[in-house]
């Protein structure tokens, strides 16, 4: 069985540099230039596993980014200008997310070929993978062309997207138009490289206690999608465009993750541009944030725990050089007592007087951050009320922050009761350099309530842009039209508007070397700013993005 999809295995994510000390000649993935994935057997698995490995060696999970406009963008003041009409000629679009339907009308030629260069679905074993990848099933786009002209075109390629999500973000990008429908996408003549993620391994699931029906993808599976769409791109010759909507709460929230530094990287090399989500946060009460300045040094907070949640987690944050302990205890105020911190701990605490679990793991020195991590684990919580404090080792000033799990992996009756709305940016948004998107109401030029907000924990200024996201229409699988509402919508919107700068620079020839940083540059310094804000702020960035404005400022020079 292949080591990355047996569930026997953690898939651990290590530095290259530690893989010649650990390689046995079958236990290694290798993820990008950085890092590599090592896969360690374990026949019991248990939550303290992440205590002897280290948090950050586990692979952050993500949730998708929206549920199931134009001319708000100056897309189609572009489209129509007779020394413009960018529509994406000769860029490719890169999707990692729940796959495609390949049938539908929006991503064919008029002659009914496929405008899809090339699928690797994770979830298929059956097929041949990718050169160079050792799992899942790639199609390429003879084969696609040849299941299209077929009377049974799953049985050439069975590749299908149930969710949706990922073919309506890849007709808001790049949709071919109808006119039935009043939809066309934004370059609906470039072409698409697609890759449908797996669903995360149960043992992740279960060393972070998020629910086993819980839909959601592991950030190591995210960067391995990263890299077949590049090297895919890199074959072609061709510029290409990363679209990633989906986030994760999990991490320091400062763009030190794998994923998010990885695309910090990219985006700084010519012809590849990369837009991701903000996140959907903002309004779901699921982040703390403390910072106490005068005696006495500790902080009392609640978390309301919902009836029908089993298990979840938190994280808490303290900025360095402060130490903190903390003290959790249950609605009826059973109590840990004080937790100190320590190198790699983990302790486990069963209640008395209810049958919850909980775990905590209060790092000392989170390896990636360099800063303390207490990440707290609850199994089978009793419902209600829970107080934690939170208190300085040192007996001076502290601050922290706590996030609770983002998306669907818990459920809106689980919530701070002093939330801060602020710094709710998921991965891999909090990324110095990629093109982070927020979603705003196009009808009514409002940001949508739940979008994320920055900053992020360091200060560096996201979202970077707002793009329209309220009720964009979109393909959905079954030849069927409709809308998505999210950040994700808008991150797909802001994606397809890169496509048109990196093809007015590159295949156009006016800026060969222009990389997705010098993009998003362009699209900050040109967006619609309101006189009445000030700007960059952490609702809407540097402003709504509107591509129209790019190429008037351009032509005065």
């Amino acid at each position: 069985m292949n080591k990355i999809l047996d569930n026997q295995y953690y898939d651990l994510i290590i530095n290259n540099i530690s893989v010649s000390d650990v390689d046995t000649g079958d236990n290694i993935t290798y993820l990008n230039e950085r890092s590599s994935l090592l896969h360690v057997k374990k026949d019991e698995k248990q939550p303290c596993d992440l205590g002897i490995s280290p948090y950050n060696a586990f692979p952050s999970l993500y949730t998708l980014e929206s549920t199931i406009s134009i001319e708000k963008s100056g897309i189609g003041t572009v489209h129509r200008n007779s020394s413009l009409r960018l529509f994406g000629e000769g860029i490719l679009i890169g999707l990692i997310d729940t796959g495609i339907d390949y049938q539908h009308t929006v991503f064919k030629n008029t002659d009914d070929t496929t405008r899809i260069i090339s699928i690797w679905d994770q979830t298929i074993q059956s097929g041949t993978p990718p050169e160079d990848f050792t799992f899942g099933s790639e199609y390429s786009k003879a084969q696609i062309n040849l299941a299209l002209a077929s009377q049974d075109p799953l049985s050439i390629v069975p590749s299908v997207d149930l969710n949706g999500h990922g073919t309506a973000l890849a007709s808001i990008i790049a949709g071919r138009e109808n006119l039935e429908h009043t939809f066309t996408g934004i370059v609906p003549e470039s072409e698409l490289i697609v890759v449908k993620l797996k669903q995360a391994k149960e043992n992740l699931k279960d060393i972070f206690l998020v629910p086993k029906d819980a839909v959601c993808y592991q950030e190591s599976d995210i960067v391995l999608g990263v890299r077949y769409l590049l090297l895919s791109a890199q074959k072609l010759r061709k510029p290409i465009v990363i679209c990633i909507a989906m986030g994760s709460s999990q991490g320091g929230h400062d763009g030190s993750s794998v994923l998010s530094s990885y695309l910090t990287y990219l985006v700084q090399l010519p012809g590849i541009g990369v837009s991701v989500s903000a996140g959907n946060e903002g309004n779901k009460r699921r982040h703390y944030f403390n910072s106490t300045s005068v005696p006495p040094y500790y902080n009392n907070f609640e978390l309301r725990i919902g009836e029908q949640e089993k298990e979840l987690w938190m994280e808490i944050w303290p900025y360095a050089p402060e130490r903190i302990s903390i003290d959790i205890s249950s609605p009826i105020r059973e109590s840990t007592q004080r937790v100190y911190p320590t190198i790699g701990d983990c302790r486990e605490f069963n209640f008395i007087f209810n049958k919850s679990n909980i775990y905590v793991n209060n790092i000392v020195f989170e390896e990636e951050t360099g800063d303390q991590l207490i990440l707290i684990r609850f199994f089978n919580p009793n419902s209600g009320v829970w107080y934690l404090r939170a208190e300085s080792l040192e007996n001076e000033p502290f601050s922290f922050h706590c996030w609770l799990p983002n998306g669907d992996l818990i459920s809106n009756d689980t919530f701070f009761l002093n939330p801060n709305p602020d710094t709710t940016i998921t991965s891999p948004g909090n990324g110095a350099q990629q093109l982070t998107v927020t979603a705003y109401n196009q009808f009514n030029d409002s940001i949508l309530p739940e979008s994320s907000r920055g900053y992020t924990r360091i200060g560096l200024v996201k979202p970077d842009i707002a793009a329209p996201g309220f009720q964009v229409p979109c393909a959905l699988p079954g030849n069927l039209y409709g809308t998505i509402t999210g950040t994700g919508a808008a991150s797909a919107h802001a994606a397809g508007i890169i496509a048109m700068v990196l093809e007015w620079a590159i295949p156009r020839g006016n800026y060969p070397s222009m990389t997705g940083y010098n993009v998003n540059r362009l699209i900050i310094r040109s967006a619609d700013r309101n006189e009445k804000e000030v700007y960059p702020n952490n609702v809407w960035g540097y402003g709504r993005i509107n591509v129209n404005n790019i190429f008037i400022q351009l032509a005065k020079f």
